[in-house]
């Protein structure tokens, strides 16, 4: 009962001097941010390649906020420029036909003589159904009255058929064709008539509205070159383009005013002239007048529409300077 039994060497329960040591959590070498994950068994491992780029890609795209250089600046408002050059282009060409406009029908020149509003043909004004119409207009002519007239801006041109222009009168601020006038100095050498109301009062509109084209033309042409060399200033700032945009505006306003006025009095005159079944006068528009003073009216408008766009949109110098806009990386290269 006593006695002891021996086990085999590799069965007996060995005692250790030492204290058992506390076990300790293995920790994971320290990760730098955004490159570890917390996987849902609780141990910390580094986080995978694809999760660290778009990491990365996600904090690039949101840091837009750049240093500004001269470059990148001008690359951005590249377009607005752009449009300040084509509006400046656009004054200059709007001023080169105002100019033909206002110095057409002045001279006896190859290019001038053919610029006018319209044109009055008196050559057979007795028709030929009357008795002797041929001796009337004979003795007509001989006395002093013309074949036609041509009226301009700053005055008329009168003249045969077959012979041309053969005199114009001096250019005169603020003209307006008087038909009656004329014809009565060259036939009657200057005698006065008494004209019904009715062609006193379509006179007296003819002379308003002839002022006020002529004024409107003047005024339009050095509005228009004054805005050549304003327009780039627009390219700085949106402020700059309020002011510019109204003055373009008024521009426009005068230009096409007086575009339209000319337009109504030479056709008014055209059917005037032909309503008349007792006299035989024909009456013809100016196209090339026509198609200057047009021409130069759009011009002006896109003159202001350049300036009411770059009111409201296109990046300016001052967006960026300011940060109301910022400039995206992958959009410049920045020094």
């Amino acid at each position: 009962m006593g006695k002891r039994i021996d086990l085999p060497s590799f069965l007996r329960i060995r005692k250790s001097n030492s204290k058992t040591a506390p076990i300790s959590e293995k920790r994971s070498p320290t990760l730098s941010s955004g490159t570890t994950w917390n996987r849902p068994d609780g141990v910390i491992a580094p986080r995978p390649e694809s999760d660290r780029a778009s990491s990365t890609s996600r904090t690039a795209s949101s840091d837009t906020v750049v240093t500004l250089n001269e470059a990148s600046i001008k690359q951005r408002t590249k377009l607005r420029r752009n449009f300040a050059i084509s509006g400046s282009i656009s004054y200059a060409l709007s001023v080169i036909f105002l100019i033909l406009v206002i110095i057409g029908n002045t001279s006896n020149s190859p290019v001038l003589k053919d610029v006018y509003f319209y044109k009055l043909d008196l050559t057979d004004i007795i028709p030929t159904s009357v008795p002797n119409a041929q001796l009337i207009n004979s003795i007509a002519q001989s006395i002093g009255l013309h074949d036609f007239y041509q009226v301009g801006l700053w005055n008329f041109c009168e003249g045969y058929q077959g012979q041309g222009i053969t005199f114009c009168s001096t250019p005169e601020k603020l003209y307006w064709f008087n038909p009656v006038e004329v014809i009565m100095n060259e036939l009657l050498a200057g005698a006065t008539i008494a004209l019904p109301t009715a062609v006193i009062t379509i006179l007296d509109v003819l002379r308003i509205t002839s002022q006020i084209m002529f004024g409107f033309f003047i005024t339009g042409i050095v509005i228009n070159f004054i805005m050549i060399f304003v327009t780039p200033l627009g390219v700085d700032s949106r402020w700059r383009s309020l002011p510019l945009g109204i003055v373009s505006f008024i521009s426009s306003f005068l230009i096409v005013g007086a575009s339209i006025v000319g337009t109504v009095i030479s056709i008014a005159f055209r059917i005037a002239a032909t309503a008349q079944s007792d006299l035989n006068i024909h009456a013809e528009v100016g196209t090339r007048m026509f198609v200057f003073m047009w021409l130069a009216s759009a011009f002006t408008l896109w003159g202001f529409i350049v300036h009411a766009g770059m009111g409201c949109c296109c990046v300016s110098r001052r967006d960026l300077r300011t940060g109301r806009r910022q400039i995206n990386r992958s959009v410049v290269m920045l020094e």
